[in-house]
C-alpha cells in the first residue's frame, strides 16, 4: 500500500527551543523518501518519528544556514553506518559546495553508500524525472542562495466504472485497455477521465518572490516558512523571511489545498496566532500549524 505523507521532524527557526527541534522534514512518496533540510538533531528526531536511514532516497537542502543543514553530517554518516542498500542523491545550492563537502566529511567514518551529488544553480531546474514524480527547484530570495523544491506527479486517467460496465469491460480487460489504449473498438478516453497528478512544494527561507509563487501554484500540499507574525513584517523583509499572512496569501492565490506553516521564531509563545493571521489573510483551505513529529497526509487526488 502506497503512503504519501509529510513527516515533520523539527519546526524551529534559527535556534531550537524546549518544544521545537531545528528543521527537518521527510516526504514519504510511495516507496521513496525525500529528506528536506536536516538541521541539528535530525537523526534523533528521525528515531522518535520512526524514520530510518533506509527510508531516505534523496536529500534536498534549501540553503546552507545551520538550522537547515547542520544535521547533514550525522544523517550522511548514519546512512553509511546502516549500509543503506540503495543509492542516495543529494541536491543543494551549487554555491554552497564547500559547505556540503565540510559537512559530508566533517569527521572520520567508513563510506559504504554511494551518495550522488547533484547541486542546483541558476534560477532552478528539473532535478529528477521519474515514473512517479518530477522534482523541480526554483530560486528564492534570501541573504544566501536558497532554493525551494516541488514534486509533481504525472497526470493520469481515472477509470469510470459505469462506462466500463456499459461497454461490458471488466476484470483483466480493464488493465489491457489501460495498457493498449483501446479494446474491441472502445477507446480509453470513452471509459475514463483525466486525473490530475498530486503536487507538493517545500518552501523555506525567503522573501516574497516569483519563485515562491511558481512553487506554490496549484499545490495539493504546500509546506512553507512563516517565521514572523504580521507585526514584525519589516524584520521578515530585512532578514529574508515570510510572515504567516504572506504565506497564506501566496497559498490562497495559488489555489493550495492544504497549507502547512512552519519555521517559527522563538519570540512567539502562541502558535495559534499563526493560524489566526493566516485565516485573516483569506486562506480557507486546510491549515496546519506544524508541531514536531506531526504527520501530514498528502491530500487525495482531486
Amino acid at each position: 500500500m502506497s503512503v504519501r505523507e509529510f513527516v515533520v521532524l523539527g519546526t524551529a527557526s534559527q535556534v531550537p527551543t524546549r518544544q521545537r527541534n531545528h528543521n527537518g522534514y521527510l516526504l514519504r512518496w510511495d516507496s521513496e523518501g525525500i529528506l528536506f533540510d536536516p538541521g541539528e538533531g535530525t537523526q534523533r528526531q528521525m528515531l522518535r518519528a520512526g524514520v530510518a536511514a533506509h527510508d531516505i532516497d534523496r536529500i534536498c537542502v534549501t540553503h546552507f544556514h545551520g538550522d537547515h543543514s547542520l544535521g547533514l553530517a550525522g544523517v550522511i554518516q548514519r546512512i553509511n553506518l546502516d549500509r543503506v542498500p540503495h543509492p542516495v542523491t543529494a541536491h543543494y545550492p551549487a554555491s554552497g559546495q564547500r559547505f556540503f563537502d565540510r559537512l559530508r566529511y566533517s569527521t572520520a567514518y567508513r563510506e559504504t553508500v554511494d551518495i550522488a551529488e547533484e547541486p542546483v544553480a541558476g534560477e532552478g531546474a528539473v532535478l529528477a524525472d521519474t515514473s512517479s514524480y518530477r522534482l523541480e527547484a526554483r530560486r528564492l530570495s534570501h541573504p544566501v542562495e536558497s532554493y525551494g523544491y516541488r514534486l509533481v506527479e504525472p497526470d493520469g486517467r481515472r477509470m469510470l466504472p459505469e462506462r466500463l460496465a456499459a461497454h461490458g469491460i471488466k476484470g483483466p480487460d480493464v488493465g489491457r485497455l489501460q495498457k493498449e489504449g483501446s479494446l474491441r473498438g472502445v477507446t480509453l478516453d470513452e471509459v475514463s477521465e483525466a486525473r490530475r497528478g498530486q503536487r507538493v512544494a517545500f518552501v523555506m527561507d525567503t522573501r516574497l518572490c516569483e519563485g515562491v509563487e511558481a512553487l506554490a501554484e496549484g499545490c495539493d500540499l504546500l509546506v512553507i516558512e512563516s517565521t514572523f507574525l504580521d507585526e514584525d513584517v519589516q524584520l521578515a523583509t530585512d532578514h529574508g523571511h515570510l510572515t504567516a499572512s504572506q504565506a497564506a496569501r501566496v497559498a490562497r492565490e495559488a489555489g493550495v489545498r492544504h497549507l502547512v506553516l512552519t519555521h517559527f521564531s522563538q519570540r512567539y509563545t502562541d502558535p495559534q496566532e499563526f493560524a489566526r493571521q493566516a485565516r485573516a489573510a483569506g486562506f480557507d483551505g486546510e491549515l496546519t500549524v506544524a508541531r514536531d513529529l506531526d504527520r501530514v497526509p498528502v491530500p487525495k487526488r482531486r
